[in-house]
């Protein structure tokens, strides 16, 4: 029994190395303790078992960890359908979809192989976050005071073998295919659980897909599945220009991210992708709430605005943007990272198959290559994420207040400046000493200048 480290209780998840961080018994000790707070929730049925949800993802140590999460939450009490392999979206899917208590999905998303954890929610997927019950879960594990119930309410675990055609016919439904026409269409899942449902997903459409990496491996064979990084996004590139394709497709490790990549192997900058998407959902939904987070991407408010929404800015992360998007009833909500939103009949959550489709049906009906559709966006400039090191950031956040006071100020996360040329945030890293700057601009020279004199302040 390996010692928990404490430090892998996030805000949006758990996750830390496996073998060095925690080992088989936190799975066990964390389905005991999720049953716990389902039922300090108060709002499940009390006379009922819990039905609790869990799938994994493709990782060497996924198998073992899935073992002992059903065993404590059946242990605890609660039923258990196990979705077996899927990516993160299809659980939440799944949890809404057919009603459960909750779901439990073990991954750890784009980290390397020697990681793993566990993304938590709700009711109609509903996210636990560190403020609304990752830290209670923490205090319960760590002071390990578990009492199995009696042999005779021990509950059961089942199988669910219709949830991901069921997430496909869904998705078809909000987004159909029938505009679709025959694109050259390259996709790189990097062994990724995206596979799964991007197969399904193929057979309904009329595009002509070159797949790399399409097979499940957690040792990920070919290069780490986190599309952030662009050496990641190197092989999907040279596809592109070796196929003469119309486009590429990158997802990560458990399929809740997604980015596109044009005909010339450069990365569709997800602001213009989200702004472009919002325009598509404010059809299906005239003066709609549309959400986006925090980071510069000032092409997004634009097309939001010009398309009759209403543009709302968020945190970042994507249990804070769900819990918003459901408070404020936004309809669709895009993050810079490569998350997307729809806020739909089965709860919020990342949905990329309805991402997919909204994309390439809009890259159809234009009849113009990638490049030339997304051209007109291209309007501003970006700094990109420059990260520091710093010893006080409240104290970096006072220095910045007071420098950019004429500035429209914002500060729902760490602290946002506009003014008419430029723009820019700054926020504090939950787990480290660093603070992140993003900013945006009406020209390259004015980027560069206000970069510097900004990052003159973080330190």
């Amino acid at each position: 029994m390996l010692k928990i480290n404490p430090k892998i209780f996030k805000s949006y998840d758990i996750r830390g190395i496996y073998g060095q961080d925690f080992d088989n018994d936190l799975a066990s000790k964390l389905g005991m303790a999720f049953v716990s707070l389902r039922r300090q929730d108060g709002d499940c049925d009390k006379n009922k078992p819990l039905t609790i949800a869990v799938s994994s993802d493709m990782r060497i140590s996924s198998p073992a960890l899935k073992t002992c999460l059903i065993r404590g939450l059946t242990e605890a009490g609660a039923n258990v359908v196990d979705l077996g392999l899927q990516a993160t979206p299809t659980l939440y899917f799944a949890v809404g979809k057919y009603e459960y208590d909750g779901g439990i999905m073990i991954s750890a998303s784009h980290n390397p192989k020697d990681w793993n954890g566990f993304k938590l929610v709700r009711k109609m997927g509903i996210p636990v976050s560190g403020e609304t019950g990752i830290s209670y879960l923490k205090d319960k594990i760590i002071e390990n005071h578990f009492f199995p119930v009696p042999k005779d309410e021990i509950g059961k675990s089942q199988e669910n073998p219709s949830v991901l055609s069921d997430s496909i016919r869904y998705a078809l439904s909000v987004a159909p295919s029938d505009n679709i026409g025959d694109l050259k269409i390259v996709i790189d899942t990097a062994n990724g659980m995206s596979i799964v449902y991007l197969k399904e997903l193929i057979k309904k459409i009329s595009i002509n897909p070159i797949t790399l990496n399409f097979t499940l491996n957690g040792n990920f064979p070919a290069h780490e599945a986190d599309p952030l990084k662009t050496e990641n996004l190197d092989q999907l590139k040279k596809a592109i220009f070796d196929n003469r394709a119309d486009l590429g497709i990158a997802t990560d490790g458990d399929g809740d991210r997604i980015f596109f990549v044009d005909n010339n192997g450069e990365v569709v900058d997800p602001a213009i992708l989200r702004g472009l998407l919002a325009k598509l959902f404010l059809k299906d939904n005239p003066g709609a709430k549309i959400g986006y987070d925090v980071r510069p991407g000032k092409i997004t408010v634009d097309i939001i605005k010009e398309n009759g929404g209403i543009p709302v800015m968020t945190k970042v992360g994507h249990s804070l943007i769900k819990e918003q998007m459901i408070k404020e009833d936004i309809y669709f909500a895009g993050e810079s990272s490569g998350h997307f939103y729809f806020n739909g009949k089965y709860g919020c959550f990342e949905y990329p198959e309805i991402t997919i489709l909204k994309f390439i049906t809009a890259i159809s009906k234009s009849g113009k290559k990638v490049s030339e559709f997304l051209k007109p966006y291209k309007k501003y400039y970006n700094s990109g994420e420059i990260n520091k090191e710093v010893k006080n950031k409240e104290e970096v956040f006072s220095r910045i207040k007071e420098k950019y006071s004429d500035g429209e100020i914002t500060e729902l996360d760490g602290v946002s400046v506009e003014y008419e040329n430029y723009w820019f945030n700054v926020r504090a890293s939950n787990t480290e000493a660093k603070m992140r700057l993003n900013l945006e601009g009406i020209s390259p020279e004015i980027v560069e200048e206000k970069k510097n004199e900004i990052i003159s302040l973080i330190y």
